[in-house]
């Protein structure tokens, strides 16, 4: 209605005494939320991780999944946690106890999707109209096809993180990615510019999971354990295959899989299912390893804590492997795949009333050894965990920084809060729900605490990691100028070869 007939159409009812103001909840119901009102959501990513978190969009009222995006049509090869596991969820998404009965193996791709997106809304929101959702293989042609979407969510493997969210963004969507932003700096530096520049809604799902770090870094500031002068963290991921070699075979491509579309930017290679589904986090060109899966949640709330910038270095100890050629034992050459174990080690400048500090990054089993006192006390540490080292003590938490002890003068015990009103971290979810502040983003409110624009550092951070495993040798890092500066051939490392079409 053109504006001037709606202004009309107003004066009269309101004089006449025709208008009358019905409040939404009687229209549609308690927690009705208006079609108008509602988010527009394009999921891209069917895969396991992708099912798993799928029920929270699907329940959350403000938002209407319209479209879901995969190169793999569907499929029973997918890798899951769990026997049956993603079956199980899908069929409590269906309401079908029976669905895929006689499937043996793990269901995945975007006509499941689909699937579950409709029969869900159906199911659940039967007395709304909408239209049924749509399925696309390349995330093209779903930014093309559908000019009136608001936003997409990116669940794919890490390397396509990066080309997909600046491409929504070109298209002025809105965007949430899981972790991480990008598996090279560059491309992560390229996503937080962008969301710098468009002013869009942006949030890295990491955010909020670990709550508790962000408070046990606020006692530090207060002086819990005096200077701080270093943070250990560690985690017992890969909880995937770490291939040691490149695969020589070349198995045909699955029927359904859209094997270029599965590369995207990577350089072009002969399919293998050892690159695919969840094993991707194990290779340079496809994953960012355990740092990047499992590091930014931990670590995230303390670089925001603590006002960190980018490292100055980064220094790699990493396992190795062997083969016999021509019957001499020799040390496999890896550039291409993350080692099954390794230990980080970061140096952060003073920042704000921040000191200098280190930062010890293990996976694969590795472990910190621990300081005399903890030893003294015979103090033990799980498979998981966070331990942060002061000048007169040591607090040491689950990996999230559940049940903090502070350790010190030869006690032990719970960390008590503090006066400070530092006190409250931010947890994984605020009174909107974990998606709350977002989604006030995306209808133009302020940035949520997960944007882009403060995810900086943490990704800058886990991708010099990976800079320094490849470079086999500590890297000094010229964050101003995105350089390494004593190991030129480093410099690689830090971007991406494109293949042709992909290039951002």
């Amino acid at each position: 209605m053109p504006d001037f007939n709606r202004r009309r159409f107003m004066e009269t009812a309101v004089a006449t005494g025709v208008l009358t103001i019905v409040p939404r909840h009687v229209l549609g119901g308690e927690g009705y939320v208006a079609p108008s009102e509602k988010v527009t959501l394009a999921h891209i990513g069917m895969g396991t991780q992708g099912f798993n978190e799928l029920g929270g969009l699907l329940s959350e009222p403000r938002i209407q999944i319209v479209a879901v995006c995969d190169p793999n049509t569907d499929s029973s090869d997918y890798v899951e946690w769990g026997k049956h596991s993603v079956r199980n969820t899908i069929r409590g998404y269906l309401g079908n106890p029976t669905w895929r009965e006689d499937a043996a193996g793990c269901p995945g791709g975007r006509e499941v999707g689909r699937l579950v997106v409709d029969t869900y809304y159906k199911n659940q929101r039967g007395a709304e109209s909408f239209k049924a959702c749509a399925a696309y293989a390349d995330f093209r042609e779903l930014l093309d096809k559908t000019p009136d979407l608001d936003a997409v969510k990116i669940m794919t493997p890490d390397h396509l993180h990066a080309t997909i969210a600046l491409a929504a963004m070109n298209k002025g969507k809105h965007v949430m990615v899981h972790k991480p932003l990008a598996n090279r700096m560059y491309e992560g530096r390229r996503v937080v510019e962008a969301a710098q520049k468009t002013k869009l809604a942006t949030f890295l799902l990491a955010y909020g999971s670990g709550g508790g770090n962000a408070w046990i870094a606020s006692r530090i500031k207060e002086g819990a354990i005096g200077k701080l002068r270093e943070i250990h963290n560690w985690t017992n991921r890969p909880v995937w295959p770490q291939y040691t070699e490149i695969p020589t075979d070349t198995p045909p491509v699955p029927k359904g899989l859209d094997w270029d579309l599965w590369l995207g930017p990577a350089v072009d290679r002969p399919y293998h299912p050892h690159y695919t589904h969840t094993v991707f986090r194990g290779w340079y060109d496809f994953g960012g390893g355990s740092m990047a899966d499992m590091g930014i949640y931990s670590l995230w709330p303390v670089f925001t804590a603590l006002n960190l910038g980018p490292p100055l270095s980064a220094e790699a100890r990493a396992t190795h492997t062997c083969t016999i050629t021509d019957q001499v034992s020799r040390t496999v050459k890896n550039d291409f795949s993350f080692p099954t174990a390794c230990t980080l080690r970061f140096k952060f400048a003073a920042a704000a009333d921040t000191p200098a500090i280190d930062l010890f990054w293990y996976d694969g089993g590795m472990q910190p050894r621990l300081p005399d006192e903890l030893e003294a006390q015979n103090v033990g540490i799980s498979a998981e965990g966070i331990m942060f080292v002061g000048e007169s003590g040591v607090i040491l938490a689950g990996f999230l920084g559940q049940d903090p002890r502070l350790i010190t003068q030869g006690k032990n015990e719970p960390l008590a809060a503090g006066s400070s009103s530092q006190n409250v971290a931010a947890g994984p979810r605020d009174s909107g729900g974990r998606y709350g502040a977002w989604l006030q983003a995306c209808r133009g409110g302020e940035q949520a605490p997960g944007s882009f624009l403060n995810a900086g550092s943490i990704t800058d951070t886990v991708n010099l990691g990976a800079v320094a495993l490849r470079a086999g040798a500590k890297v000094e890092f010229d964050s101003d100028n995105m350089r390494i500066t004593n190991v030129a051939d480093a410099n690689q490392y830090l971007r991406r070869e494109y293949r042709k079409g992909w290039g951002l």
